[in-house]
This record gives structure tokens, sequence and C-alpha cells, in this order.
């Protein structure tokens, strides 16, 4: 993916960011929504373009990229088209965020009556160069109950000229009223595989090299948002220069060296309280905070109680392959119950030490816990031990109690008949 004339670093502009200078200026760019840019794509082509959409999901992965991207190709010379030249006014002025008849909103501070007054008032108007007028309305989620009324008739029944693109991180503050008149599209965190492939490539243009288990981390820490990994790639760059090691990137991220959790993991499954203590002590010595250390613990567990449950669930575990071979030889022989009570027990001990005062304490006594009690055993288990039991008692001679399992069909209270007899 090219640069975008805008971002491209001049003698005044100076330094870019790399999550503003790589983001995606076309829907074909987009990665990880493949969903929405399909149906987009397939709209301008068909031309049933509606006059309201909605863009939902967390923070990063897209939305306000797809309204531009989308602005570009309906209002393209060329378009309304999937794939916009780029170069022709309406292009150039939409990708350098001065386009007339692109009015971008902040929601969050324009939230008023008034101010939806003043886009009702806007929205009479033809557009001044381009095909369409489009207001894109981001956190449109923080207008008041009576803005939203006040945009309810315009939205409803807008000029032929005019289009709405509404992004919001919580679509469940957003009134019936108006989700009913709009076309809602629900973006998706974006997989891991995909994030550490676009990283990968702003790598090799930037002439920074990264080891795939530091693109890894990097993309981990992003929590599914290409921006928020963007944004730390620029910090790594920033700390470690353009060859920061595997140690560096751990160090800057703040997330816990594997082979630590591993170790401690790997403790608390063998019953070896020593193990997993030394691993806390490591963690807490290098200045790690205990509630990402329970955090990145929590995932660990997730992937080792799915690793442990099927073949077929192994497919949601987004490892690479070594730390997925790793993490079978941990759980091998350990049923999925137990791991499901490891993470039960591991979840509410991470949010009392997010809250604690000593927050080692309370995990170093939580391992304790979980290194004490034994496993429990499935109920059949118990039960073929107790057959087998009886079984080699009578092979020795001694009559099962009445009430034991191979015992009861035999208590003269069970045949009454055989009472009477006698």
């Amino acid at each position: 993916m090219s640069e975008s004339s805008s971002d491209v670093p001049g003698p005044t502009t100076g330094y870019v960011a790399i999550a503003r200078k790589w983001r995606p200026r076309t829907l074909e760019e987009m990665a990880g929504q493949t969903h929405v840019t399909r149906t987009l794509r397939n709209a301008l082509t068909s031309g049933r373009i509606h006059h309201a959409f909605l863009f939902t999901g967390a923070r990063g992965v897209g939305k306000t990229t797809a309204a531009r991207a989308f602005a570009r190709a309906l209002n393209c010379d060329q378009g309304p088209t999937p794939d916009p030249c780029g170069v022709c006014v309406p292009c150039v002025e939409i990708l350098q965020g001065n386009s007339p008849d692109v009015i971008e909103i902040d929601g969050a501070s324009n939230n008023s009556v008034d101010d939806i007054r003043d886009l009702r008032d806007g929205v009479r108007y033809l557009p001044q160069r381009g095909r369409f007028k489009l207001y894109i309305i981001d956190e449109v989620h923080m207008l008041t109950r009576g803005a939203f009324n006040a945009l309810l008739k315009t939205l409803e029944e807008p000029p032929p000229h005019v289009k709405f693109i509404f992004a919001t991180t919580e679509v469940n503050k957003i009134p019936e009223t108006i989700l009913s008149r709009v076309q809602r599209f629900d973006f998706k965190r974006i997989p891991q595989k995909v994030v550490v492939t676009r990283l990968r490539l702003i790598c090799e243009s930037e002439g920074v090299e990264l080891t795939e288990e530091a693109l890894r981390m990097v993309a981990r820490a992003g929590e599914g948002s290409m921006r928020d990994a963007q944004s730390l790639l620029d910090q790594v760059i920033s700390f470690g220069g353009k060859n920061p090691t595997d140690a560096q990137v751990a160090d800057i991220l703040g997330l816990v060296d594997r082979s630590v959790l591993f170790e401690l993991f790997a403790g608390i499954l063998k019953g070896d309280g020593s193990q997993s203590l030394d691993a806390i002590a490591k963690v807490h010595e290098n200045g790690y905070e205990m509630a990402q250390l329970t955090s990145e613990l929590l995932e660990l567990v997730r992937n080792a109680a799915l690793a442990a449950l099927s073949e077929g669930a192994r497919k949601h575990l987004d490892l690479p392959e070594e730390e997925k071979a790793q993490l079978l030889q941990v759980v091998e022989g350990v049923p999925a119950e137990q791991l499901a009570r490891v993470f039960q027990v591991l979840l509410e001990v991470h949010d009392q030490v997010a809250r604690a005062s000593r927050p080692r304490y309370v995990l170093e006594m939580a391992v304790a816990r979980l290194v004490a009690v034994r496993p429990a055993q499935p109920v059949t288990a118990l039960v073929d031990r107790l057959v087998d039991l009886e079984r080699r008692l009578r092979g020795a001679g001694v009559q099962p109690r009445p009430g034991s399992a191979q015992g009861r069909g035999r208590e003269p209270s069970d045949d009454p008949e055989g009472e009477r007899r006698s």
C-alpha cells in the first residue's frame, strides 16, 4: 500500500505517525473487514446505495477510515465506483481532509439540538464539486436525545444529494428510531494474523527489522485494533531503533516473558508451588504489573483449555505453531475440566489483583490454593474404581456390604417374596 499524498513528510510537515501514514485510502486496501468492504463495493457497483450508514465496532478497527474511503468512492469523477481514481479533485480533496462536500463532525463535542439544526440547514444546499454531500458523524452515540429527535426527519427523507455515515463504539446507546433508518455494518476486531501481516509490510517499507515473535507481541498488545498496534509499533521503533530485540519489545509493551508465563502455568498444573512462586518473583523483580501477569495468564489458560478440549477446538487458537506445540506438551494428560476450574479461579483473582494494595500476595495465595487442592475426578471414574474394588473383594472371598454397588440387589428388603417364603 502506498502512502497518501497528504501524509508524506515534507520540510514543513515533519514526522507523520505510522497510523496516519499507513491509513488505507480505498475499501480494497482495508484489512480484516472483508464482510463490510465487499458489501459496500457491491452496492457501489450495482448503484443500490442507501442514504444512511452506521459503522459500529471497537476502536481502531477502521470505521472512520471506511467512511472516508466510501466518500471518495461516491464522489470520484469516475464514480460512484469501488475503485476511485485517486487523482481527480474530489479524490485528492477528500484524501487531504479539505473537501467542502465531506463534512466530518465529532459527535462528542457537537451533540446539541442547535448543532443538529445547523446540520439540517446545510443539508439543503447542493454539493460544490462532488456528486454527493456527505456527513460523517463520529461517536454518534454521544448525541443528546433531543439532537437525535431533531435528526430523525432529515435522516428519514434526506435530499437525494445527501448521504449520512455514522460511526460509533457503543451502538447500544443509539435509539431504535435511528437504527431503523440506517444500514448497519458491524466491524470486527482484526485477527492477529492479519495485524502481523500488515505490521510486517510496514516494517519492510520503513527499514525496521523485527522478528516474528516481536511482531506477534505488538499485534497481541493491540487487542484486535490495527490503529493501536501501529501506534505501539511506532513506540517500539522510537525506543529500540530500527532493530529492537524481543526483550526490548516485551519491555516497551509491558508484556511478561512467555517462558516465565509457561513456567508459572506448568507449576500450577504439576502441583509444584515453588516453581510457580519463583516465576511470580521473577515478574515482580522485573517491575511488571501483577494485573498484566494475570491477564496474560488467563489468555494462556483459555488457550490451554481449548487445546485440551478437542482437535476441532484447536482451530480457535490464534497462536504460532511453536507456541501451540509447547502448550500441547504442557497440558498433555490434563482434562479440560481441570483447566476450566483453573480459569475460574484466576478470573476471580484477576479482579482482586487489580484492586489490591498487595497484588503479589493475592496472586501467591491463589497459586497456593490451586496447587494445594487436588484436581476433582469425574464421577464415572469414581464409580469405575468402586466397581473394581468390589470385584477384587469378591475375588478374595469377602462379601460386599448391603447397600454396595454389587450387594444392593441381594438385600432381604429388596425381595419381599423371598421374605415370605422364609
